[in-house]
């Protein structure tokens, strides 16, 4: 018996087996990760009310008018009751809040409906997987274990069933800077500087570069890095080039920041200072003067304006014979 020297190496190998290929391990990792979000065990079972049977919706508009009023004016007056296309969806409020025998009989008793308020008896998982009977697939595949489910975030608290502010999405605030304000403060002040993305204006929103529902990635975006969700919009950047930036290719957070800057492009901080972090100054001096006392007292260029760009116009990288400085 031996082993190979990688991630798998605690596993016993045979000798003389083949070690396992790249597209093997890229096969094991997509069925792993079609087993996490397959309903794969550890994951909230939807809530139940144990003992009721279902009445139907004429029982409950009894009381509850006022809320078919709210409900008629939302998209999911559309796919509930008898034009569901599951049996689930048929059963109109049942369907969400859950049998409802035992709550004719006892209305007072919280547990006797499943409600998605703060003063609800269900806890968040069993709040969320209400939901879930429905909405588990697509952008919210990866739901589980995401940022938001980690920190028990519900979906009413980002989502009004009966009294949506928005246009879209059925939102609990006008818009989703609004929204994400609530928790995301700093990110979304950084829209107030002057260099921001077009975020305030309306061209996109926050689910343009995040999906809050689940992502495999970093910071919620549904690219596989962040420079394949930067290229999305900005093409010219993606390469391949002949001469590469290291630092572009390792992340276009090095020098920007994505939210929102008073650097102008997004950068970080200001040029020189910004290249400087990497490359060492005394070639290229960034004083305020471009020689001492008794030279030309003359402002040195490379201090202002697009300072190392005025020259290195191609840093994000070059494709010319003679551009490994990215000047051409």
């Amino acid at each position: 018996m031996r082993t190979h020297p990688t991630m798998f190496s605690d596993i016993p190998i045979p000798a003389g087996t083949r070690r396992p290929t790249g597209f093997l391990l890229g096969l094991a990792g997509v069925v792993l990760l079609a087993t996490l979000s397959s309903g794969a065990p550890g994951e909230a079972a939807a809530p139940a009310v144990p003992g009721a049977t279902y009445v139907g919706s004429t029982a409950c508009k009894g009381c509850h008018e006022d809320q078919f009023k709210k409900l008629d004016a939302t998209l999911h007056s559309r796919v509930l009751g008898e034009r569901g296309r599951t049996q689930l969806q048929q059963q109109a409020c049942e369907s969400c809040h859950g049998p409802g025998s035992k709550h004719l009989e006892d209305q007072a008793n919280p547990a006797y409906s499943i409600r998605f308020g703060p003063k609800s008896a269900q806890s968040v998982a069993d709040r969320n997987a209400a939901c879930l009977q429905c909405h588990q697939k697509g952008k919210r595949l990866f739901w589980h274990g995401s940022q938001h489910e980690a920190r028990d975030v519900t979906c009413t608290t980002c989502h009004s069933i009966k009294s949506p502010k928005s246009a879209k999405a059925q939102l609990t605030a006008v818009d989703q800077l609004t929204l994400c304000k609530q928790c995301h403060a700093v990110s979304v002040a950084q829209q107030a500087n002057w260099s921001h993305m077009p975020v305030r204006e309306g061209k996109i929103q926050c689910a343009t570069c995040h999906n809050v529902h689940g992502t495999i990635t970093e910071k919620l975006i549904p690219e596989n890095s962040i420079n394949e969700n930067c290229y999305r919009c900005h093409t010219d950047k993606r390469g391949p080039f002949l001469w590469e930036h290291a630092p572009v290719r390792e992340s276009c957070m090095n020098c920007h920041k994505p939210h929102g800057s008073n650097n102008i492009r997004l950068l970080r901080i200001r040029e020189p200072r910004l290249c400087q972090q990497c490359h060492n100054e005394s070639r290229h001096p960034s004083t305020a003067f471009a020689g001492g006392s008794n030279q030309d007292p003359t402002i040195d260029r490379r201090f202002l304006g697009r300072s190392c760009a005025l020259c290195h116009n191609n840093i994000h990288g070059s494709n010319h014979p003679q551009g490994f400085a990215f000047t051409r």
